[in-house]
C-alpha cells in the first residue's frame, strides 16, 4: 500500500452582512466571508490538502477566482469534484484532520453537523473526519474578527 499526506490552508476576510459557510454548514452570524465562491475556508483547506497529497496542484488552479463559473459556488460541490479527481488517479481518502481558527461564532457546537456534511461530500465515514476549533486569544486579525483561518491534513492511500 502506498500512502501520501497533504496539507491545506485557507484564509478569508470577514465582512458585515455576508453569509458564513463553514464545513458545508451555514452559520448565523453578523459577519460572513468575502470570497468569489461561498468562501468556505474549511472546505477550501481540505481541498488543498487532498489535491496536494495527490500532486494535483491547488484549489485556485482548478477553480480560479477569476472564472465566473465558480462565482458563488457551493464549496461542497468543489470538494466532491476534488474527490472525483483524486479517485480518478487511483487514490482513496483515509482520513482528514482539520482545524478552524476564529473568535466568533462558536464552532464546537456544530462540529458533528460539519463532520456529517463533509463526510457526505467526500463519500467517506464521519469517523474519518476530525474537526477542531480554536480562537486566536483575541490577537491579530483573527482576534479582531477581520478574518477566519482553516488548516487541514489529508491522508490518502492506493
Amino acid at each position: 500500500m502506498k500512502i501520501k499526506v497533504g496539507f491545506g490552508y485557507d484564509v478569508h476576510q470577514l465582512a458585515d452582512g455576508l453569509d458564513l459557510w463553514l464545513g458545508g454548514v451555514k452559520f448565523e452570524h453578523t459577519k460572513g466571508i468575502v470570497a468569489h465562491s461561498d468562501g468556505d475556508v474549511l472546505i477550501h483547506a481540505i481541498c488543498d490538502a487532498l489535491l496536494g497529497a495527490a500532486n494535483l496542484r491547488d484549489i485556485g488552479f482548478h477553480f480560479p477566482n477569476n472564472d465566473p463559473t465558480w462565482a458563488g459556488a457551493d464549496s461542497k460541490k468543489l470538494l466532491a469534484e476534488v474527490c472525483r479527481m483524486i479517485r480518478e488517479k487511483g487514490w482513496e481518502i483515509s482520513n482528514i484532520d482539520a482545524s478552524l481558527a476564529a473568535e466568533q461564532p462558536k464552532i464546537n457546537p456544530r462540529i458533528p453537523e460539519m463532520q456529517a456534511a463533509l463526510a457526505q461530500a467526500m463519500g467517506i465515514s464521519v469517523d474519518d473526519v476530525s474537526l477542531k476549533a480554536t480562537t486566536n486569544e483575541k490577537l491579530g486579525y483573527l482576534g479582531r474578527e477581520e478574518g477566519i483561518n482553516a488548516y487541514a491534513v489529508a491522508l490518502i492511500q492506493k
